[in-house]
């Protein structure tokens, strides 16, 4: 029960990555708090409550940043402080730079980056409240270490966010805030069955079954297994690590080559 009586916010935990964190943040004995726009938060949030979770969720566009100062109003209201902020919120649409509409660009740039500074700006009066507090932030090896084509915008937002951490890293640190960021390679999420379905609409399976191949670990990752490095990272025990780009990739970004070697 390394989280029990810390207060966790969540972006988008409803499902995917997001709801990977809440269910570990949960059984380490966190209460937590989803923010997310998607329909299924009611039934998350049910579901969770009926196993027996002290679980809150408020459906919230993260790029409007009145509605998210409004949800933490409530926030402040109903729960005082936050210990744990993590921005888990964010979307890949792929599409080649020459053809993406400024729209489009738009909106990787509004929930992924802007979306992240909406939310953090908000939590950061409820957190400073807490004696001690930790920052977790959604990059990716996308846009770090690797891309693949269609993911312009994308990698650039989760570029971005890796350079956020860094420098609010070092802001926080004298009010006892850590930040940190994990950098996901490709997980089994809704996000990237819908990506195999653009890549393949005909055979999605074989885009999955192709990632897992490319992987040193043959698989993808679970949503549970950024849960657990998200919970290492939120608690006492990594409470000398601030600023740092954790990557949880199954080795994919490794090999030097995929045809080199003895």
């Amino acid at each position: 029960m390394k989280l029990e009586g810390k207060i966790a916010v969540i972006t988008g935990g409803a499902m995917g990555n997001g709801l990977g964190i809440v269910k570990v943040f949960l059984k380490y004995g966190a209460k937590v708090i989803i923010l997310d726009y998607s329909d299924e938060l009611v039934k998350t949030v049910s579901d969770l409550k009926n196993e027996g979770y002290d679980v809150t969720g408020y459906k919230v566009d993260i790029k409007d940043t009145l509605m998210v100062q409004g949800v933490f109003k409530d926030i402040e209201s109903k729960f005082d402080k936050i210990d744990i902020l993590v921005n888990n919120a964010g979307i890949c649409m792929l599409e080649k730079f020459e053809d993406m509409s400024l729209e489009l660009r738009d909106k990787h740039f509004d929930i992924n980056i802007k979306g992240t500074w909406n939310v953090t700006k908000c939590a950061l009066p409820l957190m400073k409240k807490s004696s001690k507090g930790s920052i977790i932030n959604l990059s990716s090896v996308t846009g770090i270490s690797v891309a693949d084509v269609g993911e312009v915008a994308y990698a650039t937002t989760k570029a971005a966010i890796l350079g956020f951490t860094k420098a609010l890293a070092i802001e926080l640190v004298t009010y006892n805030i850590r930040v940190n960021a994990i950098l996901p390679g490709y997980v089994l999420t809704p996000m990237v069955e819908k990506m195999a379905v653009v890549s393949n609409k005909d055979n999605p399976s074989q885009v999955i079954d192709g990632i897992a191949n490319a992987i040193p670990m043959k698989r993808l990752g679970k949503i549970e297994e950024i849960g657990e490095l998200a919970s290492f990272l939120a608690c006492e025990e990594s409470s000398y690590i601030t600023g740092q780009g954790i990557v949880i990739d199954g080795a994919s970004t490794l090999p030097e080559t995929l045809t080199m070697g003895v």
